[in-house]
């Protein structure tokens, strides 16, 4: 794993306590030393480290691109792709070697047509995939075609698909994640799959509902979208939003409370930043998903950020449990129209990006 510098510099402080007694202070430590000269002498060194680096205390940071060669520096510990990301990446010149590599391998095979570029797809996300994993640690999450958000079925096929295809490769299904909208029947079908042993990230989240629906049905992880519910309220409202006043920023909040204070094991991963203010009000989320440009200005601004969300406290929040079956769903998107059309918008987003990745699949297919 390639590494970036760490800026980081520490504090250490001296001073004279009494006649060859001598105090000093550095990374937290205290300690005395005897010495016959130094009296009165004090000195400083002045140390900090950037926010980047900061939040990595409490957080662990994700990169939120298909653009691997661009989160190196920055030393995540996972990354995720979606549809556009990856549709960006393969427009992108020094990534045309992958896309030419997937038409390669699939053209030997018996498929033609609409199955040709299907499958051709589903081997580009894979090796995007594998070169992400070259560089972080941890897991790479991947998208289900969105055009599927609403059949179970074809969900659950889909996914096992692309782990077969990451199995074949060499990776293990441990360090993937299949990406599946966060609608009622993507909630089951990831939920069967977790019980074989899939992964699963819930994404294109707006709401608790949503949330509490992943937790009973033990999905391993949910990426909650700040920067989409702050934009649907600016909109709606006309107002801006900072700080622990940013909508997005509540509902992230109050998730990372529930599932704290009621024992869910589904970790929450905070996405969608609209600009660093957001992150750091949620320093302490289990994970935060970060594009590029936003994880280089946290890199190069040194200024202090704190501990926002601290699971020890979540048991002193006003949260109340309720059971989250599949009229309360619903009931419930309904009564949340942000939820609901932000979820609506995304899956249309990320469907039409599908749409546009096919037509240039289809004609890499056609002059291979």
């Amino acid at each position: 794993m390639l590494a970036g510098p760490i800026q980081r510099r520490h504090r250490l402080t001296y001073e004279s306590t009494s006649v060859g007694r001598h105090r000093f202070e550095f990374c937290n430590f205290e300690f005395y030393v005897f010495a016959k000269y130094c009296l009165n002498s004090q000195f400083h060194v002045e140390t900090t480290m950037n926010q980047l680096d900061q939040l990595k205390q409490w957080t662990k940071v994700v990169a939120d691109t298909g653009d691997f060669q661009s989160m190196a520096e920055y030393t995540p510990q996972d990354a995720t792709t979606n549809p556009s990301l990856i549709l960006a990446a393969t427009k992108d010149e020094k990534y045309r070697h992958l896309v030419d590599q997937a038409v390669k391998e699939t053209a030997s095979s018996s498929l033609t047509g609409d199955a040709l570029v299907e499958a051709t797809i589903d081997k580009v996300l894979i090796l995007f995939g594998n070169e992400i994993l070259k560089i972080v640690p941890g897991r790479v999450s991947t998208e289900v075609d969105a055009r599927l958000s609403f059949d179970v079925d074809a969900t659950i096929a889909k996914a096992r698909e692309l782990i077969k295809l990451y199995e074949d490769s060499g990776t293990s299904r441990e360090r993937v994640l299949i990406k599946i909208a966060s609608t009622w029947e993507g909630i089951k079908a990831a939920e069967i799959l977790q019980k074989e042993g899939i992964n699963c990230n819930l994404t294109l989240m707006f709401s608790l509902a949503q949330a509490v629906a992943c937790a009973q049905a033990d999905i391993k992880l949910i990426s909650p979208f700040v920067g989409r519910i702050y934009d649907w309220f600016k909109k709606d409202t006309g107002q801006e939003y900072t700080g622990a006043d940013d909508p997005g920023v509540q509902s992230v909040t109050e998730i990372f409370h529930y599932y704290k204070k009621f024992g869910h094991d589904t970790e929450v991963m905070g996405a969608s930043f609209r600009n660093v203010g957001q992150i750091t009000e949620l320093a302490g989320c289990d994970l935060l998903t970060i594009s590029p440009k936003l994880l280089e200005e946290l890199q190069n601004c040194e200024d202090p950020i704190s501990l926002k969300l601290d699971a020890s406290q979540s048991a002193a929040h006003d949260i109340e449990s309720f059971d989250c079956d599949e009229k309360t769903f619903r009931w419930m998107m309904n009564e949340d129209a942000m939820a609901t059309e932000k979820t609506a918008e995304g899956i249309r987003k990320f469907s039409a990006d599908i749409v546009t990745l096919e037509k240039l699949i289809q004609e890499s297919v056609a002059v291979a």
